[in-house]
């Protein structure tokens, strides 16, 4: 079994989760969506319209770097779907296990708009794309991970990640 920890990040509406699940089932490891981890609170935020703060987020961040922190003790891999949008919440996750990689699915705002408008089954309205892209701190070249165009298909995505392990 792997014994990496992963966390597919990027905006709303990227492919987070369904790459995240791919890739959590070619390592036989376990997966984590982090959209489950929100209170009831940010749920009823998004819900809305209104975009999270930091301090909204800040609960839920911890949250996931429990089970980060908890999947490194026990030596295992696991694999988080999380918008990381901002490099010190990518800080904080590291700080529950500081081998943690990211995988940052990037695109244009047209095509990610175009995908949350055909989803009707997530609280996260379209009308939130651009307080997402406005928080999005791209990863930076000291922070292990990869950035991957979602123009690709979900399995190329998962096979390009995997070739960075």
């Amino acid at each position: 079994m792997s014994q990496v920890r992963w966390v597919v990040m990027g905006v709303s509406g990227c492919g987070k989760s369904t790459v995240a699940q791919a890739l959590a089932a070619r390592l036989n490891v376990a997966f984590v969506e982090g959209d489950q981890f929100h209170p009831p609170a940010n749920v009823a935020k998004m819900s809305a319209g209104l975009p999270l703060d930091d301090d909204d987020r800040a609960g839920w961040l911890l949250a996931l770097q429990a089970e980060l922190h908890r999947a490194a003790g026990q030596g295992v891999g696991l694999v988080v779907s999380c918008s990381s949008l901002k490099r010190r919440y990518r800080d904080l996750l590291r700080a529950g296990d500081p081998a943690l990689r990211f995988a940052h699915l990037d695109g244009p705002r047209e095509l990610i708009a175009a995908r949350m408008q055909a989803r009707h089954d997530h609280y996260m309205p379209p009308s939130l794309l651009d307080s997402q892209f406005h928080d999005l701190q791209p990863l930076q070249a000291n922070e292990a991970g990869v950035t991957l165009s979602i123009t690709l298909a979900p399995d190329e995505l998962v096979a390009r990640i995997l070739a960075t392990d």
